[in-house]
């Protein structure tokens, strides 16, 4: 059987108009002018041109938790400052969703909050021992009750 050729037509104006609309799109982007790998503290530092700096330690970023430094050192920006690229790797991460704390996959991230979930800490007792004396968590049914 064959496939059939889908075609679509376009206008000039409505081209011009998605090109308009990236435009204002890039102006207001965030753009990576510069990044590289601090060993010292363990972080990755973006620097963009606004003059803004974010350092974003190593171990958070998907792919980047058992490099080594000279791999971590070769970092690329791609997109026109708005993607990096660790090529020894081949692990890239989008600058906007790193600006939003998406450091890697749905899994990935739902793997750290688990980690962090895991930290004991004499605050954390302790915050669990106060909200013990009040009676610790409600019971499904009695949750249940509250909605009706």
């Amino acid at each position: 059987m064959r496939n059939k050729a889908h075609k679509i037509h376009v206008s000039s104006g409505r081209i011009e108009s998605a090109m308009a609309g990236a435009r204002e799109f890039e102006a207001n982007d965030p753009r990576v002018i510069r990044i590289q790998y601090e060993a010292k503290e363990d972080v990755i530092s973006l620097h963009f041109a606004d003059g803004l700096k974010v350092s974003i330690p190593r171990r958070q970023l998907q792919g980047l938790e058992r490099a080594n430094p000279s791999q971590l050192s070769k970092i690329e920006i791609v997109g026109n400052g708005t993607g990096l690229h660790w090529p020894l790797l081949d692990v890239d991460h989008y600058v906007l969703g790193l600006l939003q704390h998406r450091f890697g996959t749905k899994r990935w991230m739902n793997e750290i909050g688990r980690r962090g979930g895991l930290v004991k800490s004499k605050a954390k007792a302790k915050a669990a021992r106060r909200n013990g004396l009040k009676g610790g968590r409600p019971t499904v049914s009695a949750l249940q009750n509250t909605r009706r």
